[in-house]
């Protein structure tokens, strides 16, 4: 076998000019001067390529180091917490007239007084992070919405579910996890009766804007460590049997008092 000469073309144009006596020689912009010779390249590729950029080169503020906090126990409070019931007393809550809470203490827990009425924190809360955890009576007795349950009222107006939604069919957006009468629960992840649960949420309250509209806030639920509401938008709609009815950018959180003997301990909050 003959053998073969492969010759590779490049395109490669110049471009002449006459200055003087002398003749200059100029090769267009794709194309770059690689070892001895040029070579066809994508300049504008190379142009294209990232640099660093350092806080100093721009008008962007320098980041700031996250603070640091002590975590605490798995479900214990960390330490930028409120610590809203430590399982010794209620002195950060009050009833609907402003008195001491009156609902029954127990071993670690308190526990809904039927007839007390709805109990109220002493503080009030915008953006925060809830760690709650609950437990509906056992033996469980009734049916639907008349099944171990309660309701956790954010600035006393947006309620999150408590019901014993195990083996216990209601209206979808009546069960545990739900955003009540809005939202219903992405799963059902309730616990049998007699066993605590556990609640973490992240709650933005809808604030009045400068315009006069309202600015929706959003919340986010874990129910046992299983997501059920995912940033639900809260565009200001209370909630039926809320205490307040003005969407505000702050407000207490209230527990409810609906009848039965539901059970609360490690209830704690971070401001957000």
């Amino acid at each position: 076998m003959k053998p073969h000469l492969f010759i590779l073309f490049v395109p490669f144009v110049l471009s002449l000019s006459v200055q003087g006596q002398g003749v200059t020689v100029s090769a267009p912009n794709n194309v770059i001067p690689r070892g001895d010779g040029p070579t066809i390249a994508a300049a504008n590729a190379l142009k294209s390529q990232p640099s660093a950029i350092s806080h100093e080169d721009t008008n962007t503020p320098a980041p700031i180091e996250p603070r640091i906090i002590t975590p605490g126990p798995v479900g214990g409070p960390p330490s930028d917490a409120i610590v809203l019931f430590d399982g010794k007393d209620l002195s950060k809550w009050k009833n609907a007239k402003g008195a001491d809470a009156t609902w029954t203490l127990g071993d670690g827990y308190f526990e809904v007084k039927p007839g007390a009425g709805n109990m109220f924190t002493k503080e009030e809360f915008g953006d925060i992070q809830l760690h709650v955890e609950w437990m509906s009576p056992s033996p469980a007795k009734g049916e639907g919405q008349n099944r171990g349950n309660s309701g956790i009222y954010f600035q006393g107006r947006y309620e999150i579910q408590v019901l014993d939604s195990y083996e216990n069919k209601t209206y979808f957006n009546g069960q545990a996890g739900a955003l009540y009468g809005i939202s219903q629960p992405l799963v059902n992840a309730c616990r049998p009766p007699g066993e605590w649960q556990t609640y973490d949420i992240t709650f933005h309250p809808a604030k009045p804007a400068d315009d006069g509209k309202i600015q929706p806030g959003s919340i986010s639920v874990l129910h046992n460590g299983v997501l059920v509401q995912d940033h639900t938008e809260v565009a200001g709609k209370t909630t039926a049997a809320s205490a307040f009815k003005d969407a505000a950018a702050m407000g207490p959180l209230m527990l409810q008092d609906h009848g039965h003997k539901v059970r609360f301990r490690n209830i704690w909050v971070r401001r957000l």
